[in-house]
């Protein structure tokens, strides 16, 4: 039974081209790479519903056909509601975060789809305006966050930032009450109206909490039991975290259905025959 007042609802953001995993994003999208011979998308979906997630919706772009149909067979009781970025090309996850803003209109949880890790991390996630972060690693970079002493966060600081010695490094999974969804997005509707459309959406969450006009409490992500994959480099790496079982199926045969031709994808560096 879903403990009272937990988030249902999940919000995915699978637009990008995941151009920095060439070749392997050539023929399929970043979120249907396999670590340890699972399509992250599908570990991403048997965590949310392990944890009383019941509806996704999913922003998408390229390659959106092979998301959509890959959901279909692997939603079970999911509901799944998609939005579709025309413009993935040229925008960053700030602009597919403000398509969501009316496909969502309850609490929420908000990550990204090239993220791997175990189910049992998101429980404290479940409430909301909570962030998912992480001690910082060598591998780490990106936006850290810097906390008080009730691990409240009290300051982003953005890819590039030189601050002193980060110590926390941002997993990309939040939770957002309505009223904090509602404040979010009107600074999504500034910084679209200014045509800030290649930002990241941290970047919104940086301006809110500076202005306190949101609050996020810290869930820790132990270092061991998550990945964020974006070159083939992480995905080595993730595969010591989460190796491959005896029984991985293929990714390709959730494309199958598109009618993809298979003599030429190639799935973790290889070229895939049938």
């Amino acid at each position: 039974m879903a403990k009272q007042n937990q988030l249902t609802t999940a919000l995915l953001l699978a637009a990008g081209t995941g151009s920095r995993l060439h070749p392997l994003t050539l023929n399929a999208p970043k979120c249907l790479t396999e670590v340890g011979g699972r399509p992250i998308l599908g570990r991403l979906v048997e965590n949310l519903r392990s944890q009383g997630i019941t509806r996704l919706v999913v922003v998408t772009g390229y390659l959106q056909s092979c998301v959509r149909a890959f959901l279909e067979i692997n939603k079970g009781d999911m509901q799944v509601d998609y939005v579709f970025n025309p413009i993935y090309q040229t925008t960053n996850n700030i602009y597919s975060l403000w398509l969501a803003r009316q496909a969502i209109q309850q609490p929420f949880l908000l990550l990204e789809s090239d993220l791997v890790f175990e189910s049992g991390m998101l429980k404290e996630l479940l409430k909301p305006d909570k962030i998912a972060i992480s001690h910082i690693l060598p591998w780490m970079n990106g936006t850290t966050v810097a906390l008080n002493a009730d691990e409240r966060v009290t300051a982003f600081h953005e890819k590039g930032h030189l601050n002193d010695n980060p110590k926390f490094k941002t997993v990309n999974i939040y939770s957002l009450s309505l009223q904090s969804w509602q404040k979010t997005i009107g600074y999504l509707d500034r910084y679209i109206t200014n045509e800030r459309v290649n930002e990241y959406y941290e970047s919104v969450f940086s301006d809110m909490v500076a202005d306190k006009e949101l609050t996020f409490d810290a869930v820790f992500f132990e270092e061991n039991r998550w990945y964020e994959i974006d070159t083939i480099d992480d995905l080595h790496q993730a595969e010591l975290i989460f190796p491959r079982s005896k029984k991985s199926p293929s990714v390709t045969r959730w494309l199958e259905p598109l009618g993809t031709d298979l003599q030429n994808i190639r799935i973790n560096g290889k070229i895939v025959t049938t």
